[in-house]
């Protein structure tokens, strides 16, 4: 991006199938935005979970998502994973039923992940929320709240509940560009009803 080389628009950069992200979100990392897809760990084929990240999101530099792949077994008396060692161990291959699975990993639109944050599985982060450096988002965030910490809590929401009702109505991340532009200083001005006149 023009004066910001570390930044990059990441859809059309990921390879993954089961990485799904939405228009003109983008990752921010001096070392190579454009590898996002080395910040989705355990990310295993054959469990076919997804990560599903929204249009307009920012994520900064360090966060990580840690996929399905990363649970391990509990319900035995071990939590190794013997049945990968090879060496007649895979005797113990779990079913795929057997394993732990939360579902898909799903962040929302407009979200904005800070600095080192990290994900775990099947995790829901809906639209307009803030992650705060550092976090650890182990459970569903409700849209237009901000959290923080490990594991990460609501810190505040940032609107008024009928505030972000009306956004979640409005949702201009699904506006064509063409429209998104023109209602730049409507959608960055925090004016409701200059959004609304922008609908």
């Amino acid at each position: 991006m023009k004066g910001f080389p570390q930044v990059c628009f990441i859809k059309n950069t990921v390879k993954n199938p089961n990485i799904i992200i939405g228009d003109y979100t983008y990752y921010d990392d001096p070392a190579g935005a454009e590898n996002f897809e080395r910040n989705v760990l355990y990310h295993y084929p054959f469990l076919g979970d997804k990560l599903i990240i929204g249009k307009y999101c920012a994520i900064a530099t360090g966060a990580r998502f840690i996929m399905n792949g990363a649970n391990h077994r509990m319900s035995g008396f071990s939590t190794y994973p013997f049945q990968i060692m090879g060496g007649g161990w895979e005797k113990v291959m779990p079913r795929r039923e057997d394993l732990p699975f939360k579902g898909d990993t799903v962040v929302g639109n407009d979200v904005w992940l800070g600095y080192n944050a990290m994900v775990l599985p099947g995790v829901k982060i809906g639209d307009g929320v803030i992650v705060a450096a550092r976090s650890v988002v182990t459970r569903d965030v409700p849209p237009y709240t901000i959290v923080g910490g490990n594991p990460a809590r609501v810190i505040r929401t940032r609107f008024e509940p009928e505030v972000a009702h009306k956004l979640l109505e409005i949702a201009w991340w699904n506006w064509p560009v063409e429209k998104v532009s023109r209602a730049l200083p409507a959608i960055v001005s925090g004016d409701l009803e200059a959004l609304r006149r922008a609908e």
